[in-house]
């Protein structure tokens, strides 16, 4: 049985680089998860996890994240993602992702929006939405990413 995360952080890079990876892997580092093994998730935060800005994992750890992020290579468009963390007492709460071709604010606002909308679907009360996005002008090739780091 895998171990249930009890941390998490929300955290948010952008990147320019020579090739969609490379820019990809700039953001990642600038979100400060570029040396983890990221594990993809879907977008429910375990009962009882605490949030924990600083999150510290070791690099090459296989880490539980829930992320959205865009890639673009179209120099002067803006691309945004967000991430949305919907927290319910003490049961679980519900994570959301947004990306796309729009400013910060508009991608927050989105991801928001999701979370209550999660949070409604699943009849759960909703006690509090964290909200953490990134937008970015393309200078050459882009990329934007916004995670939820799950830890223990």
């Amino acid at each position: 049985m895998l171990a249930v995360p009890s941390k998490f952080a929300l955290v948010a890079g952008r990147g320019e680089s020579v090739t969609p990876l490379n820019s990809f892997d700039a953001a990642l580092l600038d979100a400060g998860i570029g040396n983890l093994n990221l594990v993809r998730v879907s977008s429910i935060l375990p009962p009882g996890a605490r949030h924990t800005p600083g999150l510290q994992i070791p690099p090459g750890t296989p880490t539980p994240t829930a992320y959205g992020y865009l890639t673009s290579s179209s120099p002067g468009e803006m691309i945004a993602a967000a991430v949305g963390v919907g927290i319910s007492g003490d049961t679980y709460g519900v994570i959301m992702e947004y990306e796309g071709f729009c400013s910060k604010e508009e991608a927050e606002n989105r991801v928001r929006a999701m979370v209550e909308e999660g949070f409604r679907m699943r009849r759960l009360y909703l006690e509090d939405v964290l909200v953490q996005g990134i937008g970015h002008r393309v200078e050459k090739i882009g990329s934007v990413l916004a995670a939820v780091v799950l830890g223990y």
